[in-house]
């Protein structure tokens, strides 16, 4: 059952890692999932994405008080919206009512989540 773990802790990683390159895709759940999973599986990655300087605050605020600081709040939901002109400029209708739907759905989410 480790095996499984530390695979999914190394899977969710690498989609945290992409995900801090494109603005559609979310770093920090990710990040959260490999948290969970090398906890299981090698405290010592767990521990590393802990005290990255970076993304370690997020996780541990996130971990410790399921709390999303102001900043993150405000650039994740600028970045839905960057997501959803993109797709309204590329694609039109009816797409962009699903970025729209994402947006409201989401970003609300988001939004009430304590800092």
């Amino acid at each position: 059952m480790r095996h499984l773990y530390l695979a999914g802790g190394l899977t969710a990683v690498a989609l945290g890692a992409i995900g801090a390159f494109l603005p559609i895709m979310p770093t920090v759940p990710f990040l959260l999932l490999g948290v969970y999973c090398f906890a299981r599986s090698n405290p010592e990655w767990e521990r590393k994405i802990l005290d990255h300087p970076h993304w370690g605050p997020q996780v541990r605020n996130w971990t410790e008080r399921r709390a999303i600081s102001r900043r993150a709040k405000t650039m994740a939901i600028g970045a839905m919206a960057t997501g959803a002109a993109v797709t309204w400029y590329a694609l039109g209708a009816p797409w962009y009512y699903i970025s729209i739907a994402i947006l409201v759905i989401g970003g609300g989410w988001i939004a009430t989540r304590n800092e």
